[in-house]
């Protein structure tokens, strides 16, 4: 039997209209008359998507019971017994109920699939098994309903089902995606625009590595070597010199002229010495590559060509980009061919881009200070020697005469100088003695011959050893202090980059430990302080070998990777002492900090001095003209004044004794004595006495507790108060004929308290204003108290672990949000 074919519509989110794509094209293929049933949907109350269902065929649910609950799954059987040609089945990774045949519904599908019946299901990125933990870490919510990668990428056809973030939270705001009263809660939790715009972009990277998974495949059991250009990948070889930038932007229009195209930057490292020209410019150079879009990959190898074309062969590049040689004529002509001519006679079917720059300074890697000259220029003065001595052996013998024997000598004294200088000590010796031999043995008598009869062809051959030894010494001595010049411009440039890094506002241990580990081509670097890892850089292999180098008396630098010489240990000490400071400067600024925490401490305290002033004689100078009044016995009052008298000085004495217990309040919090009892506290046995408090009915605040809401750890005194305050404000500023909303709901095992009003709101620049002491919005009423409470509301929610923010009401308005532990997460 023909196994049928599935076809997924994949979706980032709830509410992107996958189950009403399935049902349209259900639709469709009935017009062209095929036979399609549902098999299961659910609507989610959604009346356009319940509106696609008329005119499909639908089997009927089978019903089961769990727990006194009745649940309907889909019916397994009958859609087999009926066998239509394609079934639509929603919600691929739902969990059936117990006592179903299968565990998930993706095995019902694929008992249908193995019926020969082709089915069209729906399933969003957060369900995806091997994406869990990453939509965790975005959204805060863990899935329990996930289907195995696996099954997934069997599947026929895979769709994404598109809608972009903000389009998706109009959606949800005009109730399209859920009910009313879900709204609020849903578009500050799993709906905010960062999440959606993460998820959107998880699912388009998951269906591209499915793409491309499929399309290796399909090369691999071809046989398909060569790359297909399928979209534009350009890899851009950086050095770490100042050409990377006119490079990597000339690879980014590269990329962007077909759709889809991608940019990769490349450095690669050799395993000695310091490995980049310029440490800062590649890491600006990274950032850059970042801010163009693409990505950003070090390898290491010894053969910089090879690795390239490497590289770029396995990231599937179809070109490559390169700066045009720094070396010059004379120096290509006598060396191996450029990095540049063996690229592009090994990248095969990979376009190779050689771009020109000005930037062609000279390199800041550190020299090998073990020998003064390259091998390269050892192997040239003797080759220099070997071809050079003959060929002026034959022109000088053709040239000879009786009186010729001067210039014969100083022509081979010129060819042992200029060996001396290309080769130095070496070269220049074998030189002198092959020219020694040379003159003796075809031009001193007798001819053809070596003899020594006069002490003074002796000599002639100590003088050419001589000054192959002088010319030599002064050419290594030249080439060692060039050498060492260049290294101190190096360690000069490290140093300024790591100070530039500093300047230009990176944290300064982060930057210092991963410009150490680039300069020095370290597989990783960790800085320990006081026996804890501070700050850490790169990926260390475990055969890396561990060097460690003391900083000040707290802390150590790890340094990963091949032995150091003692010139770069030098190099190290003064990191080093520069990383110490560092630390110490850090401690000063967290000391610093703590200071400044004990001057706003005063300046609350002497604001608090200042503004009790006011409000504090206000109700003692009520109250103690009252009881004046009632004390003087000249004055016979009726008896209705005397009880109004009694009535402002009580009233007073409330309003007084409400003032000292806020401000004792707000001192305790200031000084983080507030003492708070924790306990399992249910929302309805706070929200009603607050109510009641207030003298707030039905027609003032409208209650939404979901039933499924956990009781939240906090300090029911304390909840009361925060929540009396609020409601307060809500209620002060809603519009007549409004009314105040309160609402409960769970999210990522805490649960948010809202208080919804449809007042004038607060702009958002002025929000954090709320919450000082002693601020009133827009400071002209002097009536409603010092401007503590949401001063201390905020202090009371923080001293129960939880948060108060503030929030756009959707329609206008302004939310406050109380977020605390549920108590059976804390427990």
């Amino acid at each position: 039997m023909k196994r049928g074919r599935l076809r997924v519509l994949l979706g980032a989110a709830p509410g992107v209209g996958k189950t009403y794509t399935m049902l349209e094209e259900g639709k469709r293929l009935v017009g062209e008359g095929r036979d399609v049933v549902v098999g299961f949907v659910e609507t989610h109350g959604r009346r356009a998507t319940a509106a696609m269902t008329l005119g499909l065929e639908i089997v009927p649910r089978r019903p089961s019971t769990h727990r006194g609950m009745s649940i309907d799954e889909m019916d397994l059987d009958a859609v087999l017994a009926r066998r239509p040609e394609v079934a639509l089945v929603d919600e691929l990774a739902h969990t059936n109920a117990p006592g179903s045949r299968h565990a998930k519904r993706w095995q019902d599908v694929e008992e249908l699939l193995a019926a020969g019946i082709d089915v069209i299901s729906t399933v969003n990125t957060q369900h995806i098994e091997s994406l869990g933990d990453v939509v965790l870490q975005i959204t805060g919510v863990p899935q329990r309903e996930t289907i195995p990668d696996r099954v997934l990428r069997a599947a026929d056809q895979i769709e994404v089902v598109d809608l972009a973030p903000q389009a998706l939270r109009d959606r949800l705001s005009s109730g399209l995606v859920y009910p009313a009263e879900r709204i609020d809660a849903a578009l500050s939790n799993y709906f905010r625009l960062g999440n959606l715009t993460a998820l959107r972009e998880l699912a388009l990277l998951w269906l591209a590595d499915e793409v491309d998974q499929a399309l290796k495949a399909y090369r691999a059991e071809h046989g398909i070597d060569r790359t297909w250009e399928a979209r534009e990948r350009v890899v851009v070889a950086l050095t770490g010199g100042p050409e990377g930038e006119t490079l990597l932007r000339r690879g980014a229009r590269i990329a962007q002229r077909s759709s889809g195209g991608e940019l990769l930057a490349v450095h690669v490292t050799n395993p000695d010495g310091m490995r980049a020209r310029h440490p800062g410019a590649l890491d600006q150079q990274r950032t850059l590559v970042e801010q163009l879009g693409g990505t950003f990959h070090q390898v290491v190898g010894e053969d910089v060509p090879r690795a390239l074309v490497e590289f770029a062969r396995s990231a599937d590049a179809t070109q490559l980009v390169i700066g045009v040689s720094r070396r010059s004529r004379l120096a290509a002509a006598f060396s191996s061919p450029g990095i540049g001519a063996t690229v592009i006679r090994e990248s095969g079917d990979i376009d190779v881009h050689i771009v020109n720059h000005a930037a062609a300074g000279s390199t800041v890697s550190l020299p090998k200070l073990g020998g003064a000259l390259s091998r390269t220029r050892l192997i040239a003065g003797f080759a220099l020697a070997l071809v050079a001595g003959p060929l002026l052996s034959w022109l000088l013998s053709a040239l000879h005469t009786e009186t010729s024997i001067t210039s014969d000598v100083l022509a081979y004294q010129l060819l042992v100088i200029v060996v001396a200088l290309v080769g130095g000590i070496w070269p220049g010796l074998f030189a002198a003695v092959l020219s020694g031999i040379t003159l003796n043995y075809l031009f001193v008598a007798p001819l053809y011959t070596l003899t020594i009869d006069d002490p003074r062809q002796l000599l002639a051959l100590v003088f050419y050893v001589a000054n192959a030894l002088l010319v030599s010494y002064v050419v290594d001595q030249a080439a060692r202090r060039g050498r060492e010049a260049r290294r101190a411009a190096a360690e000069s440039q490290l140093l300024a980059t790591l100070a530039g890094s500093v300047l230009r506002g990176e944290d300064a241990l982060q930057a210092m430990v991963t410009r150490t580990r680039e300069a020095f081509g370290l597989t990783g670097v960790r800085l320990l302080v006081d026996g804890e890892t501070r700050v850490a850089d790169g990926e260390p292999a475990r055969d890396d070998r561990v060097t460690e180098v003391p900083i000040g008396r707290r802390g150590v630098l790890e340094l990963h990777g091949a032995d150091l010489e003692a010139s770069e240990r030098r190099l190290l000490q003064v990191i080093a002492t520069q990383l110490d400071q560092a630390i110490e400067h850090g401690a000063l600024a967290r000391a610093a900090e703590s200071a400044a925490g004990l001057a706003e401490t005063d300046r609350v305290r002497s604001a608090l001095l200042a503004a009790v002033g006011h409000d504090l004689r206000r109700p003692l100078t009520s109250a103690s003209a009252a009881v004046s009044a009632l004390r003087t016995p000249e004055l016979e009052l009726p008896a209705v004044q005397r009880d109004e008298l009694l009535a402002t000085a009580a009233e007073s004495l409330d309003a007084l004794a409400e003032l000292v217990t806020n401000l004792l309040d707000v001192s305790r919090v200031q000084a983080g004595a507030l003492a708070v009892t924790l306990a399992p506290t249910e929302v309805a046995d706070v929200v009603f006495p607050a109510l009641d408090e207030l003298g707030l009915g039905p027609g003032d605040v409208e209650l939404d507790l979901a039933d499924d809401v956990r009781p939240v750890l906090a300090d029911a005194v304390l909840l009361q108060r925060v929540v009396v305050n609020l409601l307060a404000n809500a209620v002060r500023h809603t519009p007549p004929g409004e009314r105040v909303r309160f609402s409960a709901s769970a999210f990522r095992g805490r649960v948010e308290l809202r208080v919804v009003d449809r007042g004038p709101g607060i702009p958002p620049k002025r929000r954090d204003e709320v919450f000082t002491p002693f601020q009133r919005l827009g400071d002209t009423d002097n009536d409603t108290g010092l401007g503590l409470g949401l001063a201390l509301s905020k202090g009371f929610v923080e001293g129960m672990d939880g948060t108060l923010e503030v929030d756009d009401t959707p329609g206008g308005g302004l939310t406050m949000v109380i977020t605390l532990p549920a108590a059976e997460e804390a427990r």
